[in-house]
């Protein structure tokens, strides 16, 4: 969906908006959630250096800020799930990647990861599809993502060790 002027003005006119879009990438005219995918790796970069009980801590604060943020832009948008809100993408990206912080791995597992969670997030396995049909609002934008998210970081975890 395609935000018009005073739609993008709505979202990026209060800081949960910025938070919510991704700072920016979930405004892409073509893959929204691919470009918020994308964007995630940047700071994950960062996030890969620190201790996974960190990593963990820092995505758990990062769902909880984004059912806030993603509530704000439902709110001032009047839409239930709008495409701008990307910021799930990002937890379920990072979710995703958790396993290559415990084994040393090759970069190229990094973008097998980042293809893992867009092919769970877009096939919606169970819960998946029922927390995307049936939990509501901010919580229900991210949960949905977060559980895909579990399933590709499962998937990668067992690619990587194959």
């Amino acid at each position: 969906m395609k935000l018009d002027r005073e739609q993008r003005r709505a979202v990026l006119g209060h800081p949960a908006g910025w938070i919510a879009s991704g700072f920016g990438s979930g405004l892409s005219r073509y893959a929204p959630g691919t470009a918020g995918s994308a964007a995630a790796l940047i700071p994950w970069l960062g996030l890969r250096e620190l201790p996974i009980v960190a990593v963990v801590a820092i995505i758990a604060v990062a769902f909880a800020i984004g059912v806030w943020a993603s509530n704000v832009v439902i709110g001032r948008l009047r839409i239930s799930d709008p495409g701008v809100i990307v910021c799930d993408e990002f937890v379920g990206q990072w979710i995703t990647l958790l396993p290559l912080l415990i084994w040393p791995v090759h970069w190229v597992w990094l973008l097998v990861g980042f293809f893992l969670f867009r092919l769970f997030d877009v096939w919606k396995p169970w819960p998946c599809s029922w927390a995307d049909r049936h939990v509501k609002g901010g919580f229900g934008v991210m949960l949905d993502d977060a559980l895909a998210g579990i399933y590709a970081a499962m998937a990668l975890a067992l690619v990587t060790r194959i």
